[in-house]
Protein backbone atom coordinates (compact mmCIF):
# COMPACT_ATOMS: atom_id res chain seq x y z
CA UNK A 1 0.00 0.00 0.00
CA UNK A 2 2.66 2.81 0.98
CA UNK A 3 3.90 2.08 -3.09
CA UNK A 4 0.63 2.42 -4.02
CA UNK A 5 0.41 5.66 -2.40
CA UNK A 6 3.44 7.07 -3.69
CA UNK A 7 3.29 6.11 -7.01
CA UNK A 8 -0.10 7.74 -6.92
CA UNK A 9 1.69 10.77 -6.16
CA UNK A 10 4.22 10.51 -8.37
CA UNK A 11 1.87 9.98 -11.43
CA UNK A 12 -0.56 12.70 -10.31
CA UNK A 13 2.02 15.62 -10.05
CA UNK A 14 3.52 14.09 -13.56
CA UNK A 15 0.51 14.00 -14.98
CA UNK A 16 0.19 17.94 -14.30
CA UNK A 17 3.79 18.49 -15.27
CA UNK A 18 3.05 16.80 -18.32
CA UNK A 19 -0.34 19.32 -18.98
CA UNK A 20 1.59 22.34 -17.65
CA UNK A 21 2.16 24.04 -21.16
CA UNK A 22 -1.42 23.34 -22.34
CA UNK A 23 -3.07 24.82 -19.49
CA UNK A 24 -1.29 27.96 -19.45
CA UNK A 25 -2.58 28.47 -23.09
CA UNK A 26 -6.14 27.78 -21.45
CA UNK A 27 -8.87 30.26 -20.17
CA UNK A 28 -9.35 30.29 -16.72
CA UNK A 29 -12.69 29.36 -15.05
CA UNK A 30 -14.21 32.60 -13.57
CA UNK A 31 -17.27 32.89 -11.93
CA UNK A 32 -20.96 32.74 -13.89
CA UNK A 33 -22.47 35.83 -14.66
CA UNK A 34 -25.46 36.57 -12.88
CA UNK A 35 -27.44 39.47 -15.82
CA UNK A 36 -30.87 37.86 -16.01
CA UNK A 37 -31.35 37.09 -19.82
CA UNK A 38 -27.97 37.57 -20.65
CA UNK A 39 -25.27 34.04 -20.43
CA UNK A 40 -23.46 33.28 -17.62
CA UNK A 41 -20.77 32.89 -19.70
CA UNK A 42 -18.45 36.12 -20.48
CA UNK A 43 -15.26 34.53 -21.82
CA UNK A 44 -14.22 34.22 -25.23
CA UNK A 45 -14.36 30.91 -27.48
CA UNK A 46 -11.76 28.64 -27.56
CA UNK A 47 -12.53 27.60 -30.73
CA UNK A 48 -13.02 31.13 -32.51
CA UNK A 49 -15.22 29.74 -35.82
CA UNK A 50 -17.58 27.86 -33.71
CA UNK A 51 -21.32 28.71 -33.84
CA UNK A 52 -24.58 26.77 -32.43
CA UNK A 53 -26.55 24.96 -34.81
CA UNK A 54 -30.13 25.74 -32.81
CA UNK A 55 -30.98 28.55 -30.56
CA UNK A 56 -30.01 27.96 -26.17
CA UNK A 57 -27.52 25.20 -27.89
CA UNK A 58 -25.16 26.80 -25.62
CA UNK A 59 -25.27 29.98 -23.79
CA UNK A 60 -28.78 29.92 -22.89
CA UNK A 61 -29.84 33.17 -21.10
CA UNK A 62 -29.38 33.52 -17.29
CA UNK A 63 -32.31 33.63 -14.95
CA UNK A 64 -32.30 33.12 -10.94
CA UNK A 65 -34.43 30.75 -9.66
CA UNK A 66 -34.91 30.04 -5.55
CA UNK A 67 -33.24 31.09 -2.44
CA UNK A 68 -31.57 27.91 -0.13
CA UNK A 69 -29.01 27.20 2.68
CA UNK A 70 -26.06 24.60 2.62
CA UNK A 71 -25.52 22.09 5.35
CA UNK A 72 -22.64 20.21 5.74
CA UNK A 73 -23.38 16.37 5.92
CA UNK A 74 -19.75 15.29 5.55
CA UNK A 75 -16.38 17.16 6.16
CA UNK A 76 -14.14 14.61 6.29
CA UNK A 77 -13.41 12.65 2.59
CA UNK A 78 -10.93 12.47 0.12
CA UNK A 79 -10.72 12.29 -3.43
CA UNK A 80 -14.97 11.34 -3.70
CA UNK A 81 -16.97 10.41 -6.98
CA UNK A 82 -19.95 9.01 -6.32
CA UNK A 83 -23.93 8.62 -3.83
CA UNK A 84 -26.41 6.56 -4.01
CA UNK A 85 -29.95 6.82 -1.39
CA UNK A 86 -30.85 3.42 0.00
CA UNK A 87 -34.40 2.99 0.76
CA UNK A 88 -34.55 3.01 4.56
CA UNK A 89 -33.19 6.08 4.00
CA UNK A 90 -29.18 5.92 4.43
CA UNK A 91 -26.79 6.88 2.02
CA UNK A 92 -23.96 5.30 -0.11
CA UNK A 93 -20.81 6.93 -0.64
CA UNK A 94 -17.73 6.45 -2.74
CA UNK A 95 -14.19 7.43 -2.63
CA UNK A 96 -12.43 7.56 -5.85
CA UNK A 97 -9.06 7.43 -3.80
CA UNK A 98 -8.57 5.28 -1.79
CA UNK A 99 -11.29 3.23 -3.30
CA UNK A 100 -13.14 3.64 -0.45
CA UNK A 101 -17.20 2.66 -0.02
CA UNK A 102 -19.26 4.35 3.30
CA UNK A 103 -22.28 4.24 4.43
CA UNK A 104 -23.85 7.60 5.61
CA UNK A 105 -26.49 6.71 8.58
CA UNK A 106 -29.49 8.29 9.21
CA UNK A 107 -27.90 10.03 12.33
CA UNK A 108 -25.23 11.70 10.38
CA UNK A 109 -22.53 9.22 11.42
CA UNK A 110 -20.04 8.15 8.34
CA UNK A 111 -19.36 4.46 8.90
CA UNK A 112 -15.79 2.87 8.04
CA UNK A 113 -15.20 2.01 4.66
CA UNK A 114 -17.28 -1.28 3.83
CA UNK A 115 -14.72 -4.54 3.89
CA UNK A 116 -14.58 -6.90 0.93
CA UNK A 117 -14.88 -4.23 -1.42
CA UNK A 118 -11.29 -4.76 -2.79
CA UNK A 119 -11.71 -8.02 -3.47
CA UNK A 120 -12.39 -7.13 -7.11
CA UNK A 121 -8.96 -5.40 -7.65
CA UNK A 122 -6.36 -7.38 -9.26
CA UNK A 123 -3.70 -6.07 -7.18
CA UNK A 124 -6.23 -5.35 -3.70
CA UNK A 125 -6.12 -1.76 -5.32
CA UNK A 126 -8.85 0.38 -6.81
CA UNK A 127 -10.09 3.53 -8.32
CA UNK A 128 -13.32 3.28 -7.39
CA UNK A 129 -16.12 5.34 -9.59
CA UNK A 130 -20.11 5.13 -9.28
CA UNK A 131 -22.81 3.57 -7.14
CA UNK A 132 -25.61 2.75 -7.86
CA UNK A 133 -28.65 0.61 -5.44
CA UNK A 134 -31.27 -2.10 -7.46
CA UNK A 135 -34.57 -0.63 -7.42
CA UNK A 136 -35.41 -4.08 -6.30
CA UNK A 137 -33.41 -3.70 -3.16
CA UNK A 138 -35.68 -4.32 -0.97
CA UNK A 139 -35.54 -7.92 -1.52
CA UNK A 140 -32.30 -8.70 -3.82
CA UNK A 141 -30.06 -6.07 -1.10
CA UNK A 142 -28.32 -5.91 -4.78
CA UNK A 143 -25.83 -2.83 -5.12
CA UNK A 144 -23.79 -1.98 -8.63
CA UNK A 145 -20.50 -0.55 -8.43
CA UNK A 146 -17.75 0.82 -11.50
CA UNK A 147 -13.93 0.78 -10.23
CA UNK A 148 -10.58 0.75 -12.03
CA UNK A 149 -7.82 -1.32 -11.18
CA UNK A 150 -4.78 0.95 -10.52
CA UNK A 151 -1.59 -0.53 -9.85
CA UNK A 152 1.92 1.63 -9.71
CA UNK A 153 4.61 -1.08 -10.87
CA UNK A 154 8.47 -1.14 -8.70
CA UNK A 155 11.63 -1.20 -10.38
CA UNK A 156 11.65 -3.50 -13.30
CA UNK A 157 7.82 -4.05 -12.99
CA UNK A 158 5.25 -3.16 -16.05
CA UNK A 159 1.81 -1.20 -15.66
CA UNK A 160 -1.12 -3.60 -14.83
CA UNK A 161 -3.75 -3.41 -18.04
CA UNK A 162 -7.10 -1.79 -16.78
CA UNK A 163 -10.27 -0.62 -18.25
CA UNK A 164 -13.72 0.03 -16.70
CA UNK A 165 -15.27 -2.70 -14.92
CA UNK A 166 -18.88 -2.96 -13.39
CA UNK A 167 -19.10 -5.14 -10.51
CA UNK A 168 -22.51 -6.25 -8.04
CA UNK A 169 -22.68 -6.92 -4.27
CA UNK A 170 -25.06 -7.92 -1.60
CA UNK A 171 -25.45 -5.42 1.10
CA UNK A 172 -27.22 -6.07 4.85
CA UNK A 173 -26.83 -3.33 7.09
CA UNK A 174 -22.73 -2.32 6.95
CA UNK A 175 -21.47 -5.62 5.09
CA UNK A 176 -21.37 -6.17 1.51
CA UNK A 177 -21.12 -10.01 0.75
CA UNK A 178 -21.07 -11.48 -2.47
CA UNK A 179 -18.98 -9.04 -4.49
CA UNK A 180 -18.34 -10.01 -8.04
CA UNK A 181 -17.47 -8.54 -11.40
CA UNK A 182 -19.60 -8.86 -13.79
CA UNK A 183 -18.53 -6.90 -16.56
CA UNK A 184 -15.05 -5.79 -18.25
CA UNK A 185 -15.08 -3.24 -20.54
CA UNK A 186 -12.29 -4.55 -23.68
CA UNK A 187 -9.55 -3.79 -24.26
CA UNK A 188 -7.84 -3.03 -21.44
CA UNK A 189 -4.69 -0.72 -21.72
CA UNK A 190 -1.55 0.05 -19.20
CA UNK A 191 -3.00 1.79 -15.96
CA UNK A 192 -0.30 5.03 -17.01
CA UNK A 193 -2.79 7.18 -15.82
CA UNK A 194 -4.69 7.31 -12.38
CA UNK A 195 -8.18 6.54 -14.35
CA UNK A 196 -8.35 9.05 -16.63
CA UNK A 197 -11.53 9.30 -18.95
CA UNK A 198 -12.71 6.21 -17.62
CA UNK A 199 -16.80 6.95 -17.85
CA UNK A 200 -17.91 4.50 -15.24
CA UNK A 201 -21.54 6.10 -14.64
CA UNK A 202 -24.10 3.95 -13.89
CA UNK A 203 -28.23 4.39 -14.89
CA UNK A 204 -31.19 1.44 -14.56
CA UNK A 205 -33.51 1.37 -16.97
CA UNK A 206 -37.19 0.84 -16.00
CA UNK A 207 -36.06 -3.07 -16.54
CA UNK A 208 -33.55 -3.34 -14.37
CA UNK A 209 -30.80 -3.21 -16.95
CA UNK A 210 -27.87 -1.25 -16.35
CA UNK A 211 -26.32 1.65 -18.57
CA UNK A 212 -23.01 2.41 -18.17
CA UNK A 213 -20.73 4.38 -19.50
CA UNK A 214 -16.87 3.77 -20.83
CA UNK A 215 -14.61 6.51 -21.77
CA UNK A 216 -12.22 6.50 -24.95
CA UNK A 217 -9.01 6.43 -22.29
CA UNK A 218 -7.05 8.62 -24.97
CA UNK A 219 -4.09 11.16 -23.98
CA UNK A 220 -4.01 14.34 -26.16
CA UNK A 221 -2.82 15.85 -27.62
CA UNK A 222 -3.17 12.66 -30.11
CA UNK A 223 -1.92 9.41 -29.31
CA UNK A 224 -1.13 6.19 -31.26
CA UNK A 225 -2.39 3.95 -27.56
CA UNK A 226 -5.13 3.61 -26.66
CA UNK A 227 -6.73 3.88 -30.68
CA UNK A 228 -7.65 7.48 -31.21
CA UNK A 229 -10.52 6.61 -33.30
CA UNK A 230 -11.39 4.04 -30.84
CA UNK A 231 -15.02 5.58 -30.02
CA UNK A 232 -15.75 5.51 -33.65
CA UNK A 233 -15.21 1.42 -33.68
CA UNK A 234 -17.83 -0.99 -33.06
CA UNK A 235 -15.05 -3.82 -32.11
CA UNK A 236 -13.86 -1.96 -28.95
CA UNK A 237 -15.76 -0.67 -25.27
CA UNK A 238 -13.79 2.18 -25.84
CA UNK A 239 -16.31 5.55 -25.72
CA UNK A 240 -19.30 4.32 -25.74
CA UNK A 241 -22.59 4.03 -23.73
CA UNK A 242 -23.07 -0.30 -23.34
CA UNK A 243 -26.11 -1.79 -21.71
CA UNK A 244 -26.08 -4.89 -20.02
CA UNK A 245 -28.16 -6.89 -17.65
CA UNK A 246 -27.45 -7.38 -13.79
CA UNK A 247 -25.70 -10.28 -14.78
CA UNK A 248 -23.48 -8.42 -17.04
CA UNK A 249 -24.76 -9.55 -20.46
CA UNK A 250 -25.88 -7.95 -23.08
CA UNK A 251 -29.35 -6.87 -23.00
CA UNK A 252 -31.77 -8.11 -25.05
CA UNK A 253 -32.36 -5.93 -27.97
CA UNK A 254 -29.28 -4.15 -28.37
CA UNK A 255 -28.05 -2.56 -31.39
CA UNK A 256 -25.41 -4.51 -32.87
CA UNK A 257 -26.47 -7.86 -31.47
CA UNK A 258 -25.67 -10.25 -34.93
CA UNK A 259 -23.53 -7.46 -36.16
CA UNK A 260 -20.14 -9.07 -37.50
CA UNK A 261 -16.97 -7.72 -35.38
CA UNK A 262 -19.48 -5.54 -32.86
CA UNK A 263 -19.66 -6.00 -29.32
CA UNK A 264 -22.71 -6.83 -28.52
CA UNK A 265 -23.22 -4.76 -24.82
CA UNK A 266 -22.59 -1.58 -27.29
CA UNK A 267 -25.84 0.64 -26.69
CA UNK A 268 -24.44 3.99 -28.22
CA UNK A 269 -20.78 5.13 -29.75
CA UNK A 270 -18.72 8.36 -30.63
CA UNK A 271 -18.35 9.13 -26.72
CA UNK A 272 -14.80 11.17 -25.27
CA UNK A 273 -15.34 10.79 -21.71
CA UNK A 274 -19.02 10.93 -20.16
CA UNK A 275 -19.13 11.48 -16.79
CA UNK A 276 -22.54 11.85 -15.80
CA UNK A 277 -25.58 9.73 -16.98
CA UNK A 278 -29.27 9.84 -15.58
CA UNK A 279 -33.13 9.44 -16.89
CA UNK A 280 -35.50 12.34 -17.08
CA UNK A 281 -38.08 11.37 -15.26
CA UNK A 282 -40.37 13.76 -17.38
CA UNK A 283 -39.83 11.95 -20.81
CA UNK A 284 -38.55 8.73 -19.69
CA UNK A 285 -34.88 9.71 -21.69
CA UNK A 286 -31.34 9.00 -21.05
CA UNK A 287 -29.18 11.94 -21.04
CA UNK A 288 -25.30 12.09 -20.31
CA UNK A 289 -22.72 14.77 -19.48
CA UNK A 290 -19.26 14.70 -21.35
CA UNK A 291 -16.17 16.24 -21.32
CA UNK A 292 -14.78 17.71 -24.66
CA UNK A 293 -10.99 19.07 -25.05
CA UNK A 294 -10.69 22.43 -24.69
CA UNK A 295 -13.95 23.20 -25.74
CA UNK A 296 -16.88 21.23 -26.24
CA UNK A 297 -18.33 19.85 -22.91
CA UNK A 298 -21.60 18.33 -23.68
CA UNK A 299 -25.29 17.50 -22.65
CA UNK A 300 -26.74 14.32 -24.98
CA UNK A 301 -29.75 12.64 -24.90
CA UNK A 302 -28.61 8.70 -25.73
CA UNK A 303 -30.58 7.06 -28.02
CA UNK A 304 -30.17 3.65 -29.25
CA UNK A 305 -27.14 2.79 -32.24
CA UNK A 306 -26.63 6.87 -32.35
CA UNK A 307 -23.33 8.13 -33.48
CA UNK A 308 -22.25 10.63 -30.79
CA UNK A 309 -19.04 12.10 -33.07
CA UNK A 310 -16.04 12.11 -31.08
CA UNK A 311 -13.67 12.83 -32.60
CA UNK A 312 -14.53 13.48 -35.58
CA UNK A 313 -17.12 16.15 -34.67
CA UNK A 314 -16.49 18.65 -31.49
CA UNK A 315 -17.29 22.09 -30.55
CA UNK A 316 -13.71 22.88 -28.94
CA UNK A 317 -10.01 22.17 -30.19
CA UNK A 318 -7.22 20.35 -29.20
CA UNK A 319 -5.06 20.95 -26.40
CA UNK A 320 -2.37 22.38 -27.84
CA UNK A 321 -4.82 25.10 -29.13
CA UNK A 322 -5.18 23.45 -32.81
CA UNK A 323 -8.30 21.91 -34.24
CA UNK A 324 -9.59 18.56 -33.94
CA UNK A 325 -9.24 17.18 -37.11
CA UNK A 326 -10.87 18.84 -39.67
CA UNK A 327 -12.03 21.25 -37.67
CA UNK A 328 -15.68 19.96 -37.84
CA UNK A 329 -18.49 20.65 -35.72
CA UNK A 330 -21.49 18.56 -37.41
CA UNK A 331 -21.48 15.84 -39.85
CA UNK A 332 -24.88 14.15 -41.35
CA UNK A 333 -25.09 11.04 -38.98
CA UNK A 334 -23.29 12.34 -35.98
CA UNK A 335 -25.60 13.81 -33.22
CA UNK A 336 -25.49 17.47 -32.33
CA UNK A 337 -25.36 17.66 -28.10
CA UNK A 338 -28.51 19.67 -26.34
CA UNK A 339 -25.97 21.55 -25.17
CA UNK A 340 -22.56 22.65 -24.96
CA UNK A 341 -19.59 24.80 -23.05
CA UNK A 342 -17.03 26.34 -24.60
CA UNK A 343 -14.50 27.36 -22.91
CA UNK A 344 -14.73 23.77 -21.23
CA UNK A 345 -16.54 23.60 -17.78
CA UNK A 346 -16.05 19.61 -16.76
CA UNK A 347 -19.49 18.28 -16.59
CA UNK A 348 -19.63 15.55 -14.26
CA UNK A 349 -22.09 13.92 -12.22
CA UNK A 350 -26.12 15.08 -13.27
CA UNK A 351 -29.75 14.53 -11.54
CA UNK A 352 -33.09 16.12 -12.94
CA UNK A 353 -35.41 17.66 -10.35
CA UNK A 354 -39.02 16.49 -10.35
CA UNK A 355 -39.26 17.25 -6.62
CA UNK A 356 -41.48 19.30 -4.50
CA UNK A 357 -39.36 20.89 -1.96
CA UNK A 358 -38.18 23.36 -5.26
CA UNK A 359 -41.41 24.39 -6.75
CA UNK A 360 -38.87 26.58 -8.69
CA UNK A 361 -36.81 24.04 -9.68
CA UNK A 362 -38.94 21.76 -11.69
CA UNK A 363 -38.12 20.50 -14.81
CA UNK A 364 -34.81 21.78 -13.88
CA UNK A 365 -31.31 19.71 -14.98
CA UNK A 366 -28.37 19.63 -12.46
CA UNK A 367 -24.61 19.08 -13.63
CA UNK A 368 -22.29 18.97 -10.89
CA UNK A 369 -19.04 21.05 -12.39
CA UNK A 370 -15.71 20.26 -11.85
CA UNK A 371 -13.33 23.11 -13.58
CA UNK A 372 -16.06 25.05 -13.94
CA UNK A 373 -16.47 25.65 -9.83
CA UNK A 374 -20.36 25.74 -9.77
CA UNK A 375 -23.17 23.41 -9.52
CA UNK A 376 -24.70 24.23 -12.85
CA UNK A 377 -28.79 24.63 -12.81
CA UNK A 378 -30.17 24.12 -16.61
CA UNK A 379 -34.09 24.45 -17.37
CA UNK A 380 -35.43 22.33 -19.44
CA UNK A 381 -38.50 22.83 -21.92
CA UNK A 382 -39.28 19.69 -23.55
CA UNK A 383 -35.63 18.29 -24.90
CA UNK A 384 -34.29 21.99 -24.95
CA UNK A 385 -32.50 24.14 -22.55
CA UNK A 386 -34.22 27.80 -22.19
CA UNK A 387 -32.38 29.25 -19.57
CA UNK A 388 -28.78 28.75 -16.70
CA UNK A 389 -28.07 29.43 -13.36
CA UNK A 390 -24.78 28.54 -11.36
CA UNK A 391 -24.64 28.11 -8.37
CA UNK A 392 -22.55 27.16 -5.42
CA UNK A 393 -19.64 29.38 -7.26
CA UNK A 394 -18.60 31.35 -3.80
CA UNK A 395 -17.44 28.34 -2.91
CA UNK A 396 -14.53 28.10 -5.07
CA UNK A 397 -14.31 24.45 -5.79
CA UNK A 398 -14.65 21.62 -7.68
CA UNK A 399 -17.97 19.50 -7.60
CA UNK A 400 -18.14 15.82 -8.92
CA UNK A 401 -21.70 14.51 -7.83
CA UNK A 402 -24.90 15.86 -7.38
CA UNK A 403 -28.45 13.66 -6.61
CA UNK A 404 -31.97 14.26 -5.93
CA UNK A 405 -33.09 13.08 -2.29
CA UNK A 406 -36.30 11.50 -1.71
CA UNK A 407 -36.88 14.29 0.44
CA UNK A 408 -36.79 16.68 -2.16
CA UNK A 409 -33.32 18.15 -1.10
CA UNK A 410 -30.45 18.33 -3.30
CA UNK A 411 -27.26 16.50 -2.30
CA UNK A 412 -23.55 17.69 -3.87
CA UNK A 413 -20.01 16.34 -3.50
CA UNK A 414 -17.51 18.69 -3.98
CA UNK A 415 -14.23 17.09 -5.15
CA UNK A 416 -10.72 18.07 -4.10
CA UNK A 417 -9.02 16.95 -7.51
CA UNK A 418 -6.19 13.64 -7.46
CA UNK A 419 -2.94 15.42 -7.78
CA UNK A 420 -2.84 16.71 -4.11
CA UNK A 421 -4.06 13.07 -2.46
CA UNK A 422 -1.19 10.96 -0.31
CA UNK A 423 -0.59 8.96 2.90
CA UNK A 424 -0.83 12.35 4.89
CA UNK A 425 -3.13 14.74 3.44
CA UNK A 426 -6.52 15.69 5.19
CA UNK A 427 -9.35 15.17 3.21
CA UNK A 428 -10.81 18.06 2.19
CA UNK A 429 -13.91 16.92 0.16
CA UNK A 430 -17.82 17.62 1.17
CA UNK A 431 -21.14 16.10 1.19
CA UNK A 432 -23.28 19.33 1.10
CA UNK A 433 -27.32 19.28 1.57
CA UNK A 434 -29.35 22.34 -0.53
CA UNK A 435 -32.69 22.72 1.27
CA UNK A 436 -35.28 25.94 0.94
CA UNK A 437 -33.99 29.33 2.75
Amino acid sequence: MKRYWIGLLTTGFAALAAGAAFAQQDQKPQPPATVEGKPIETRQLEKKDDAPLFENQTRAPYHASAPFKVTTLIDNLHVVWSIAFLPDGRMLVNERLPGAMHILGKDGVLSPPLAALNSVGSDKDIVLLDVAVDPKFTQNHRIFFTFCDYFMPGPGEKFTDSNTNVASARLDGNSLSAVKVIFRAEPSHPARRLGGKTGGRIAIGPDGNLFVTIGDRDDSPKQTEPDWFAAQKLETDLGKVIHITPDGQPAPGNPFIGKAGARPEIWSYGSRSPEGLAFNPATGSLWETELGPRGGDEVNIIRKGANYGWPVIVHGIDYPGVPMGDGLTHKEGMEQPVYYWDPSEDPAGMAFYQGNLFPQWKNSLFIAMMNGKMLDRLTLSGDKIVSEEGLLADMDTRFRDVKVGPDGAVYVMTDSGTASIGPDTPPISKLLKLTPR
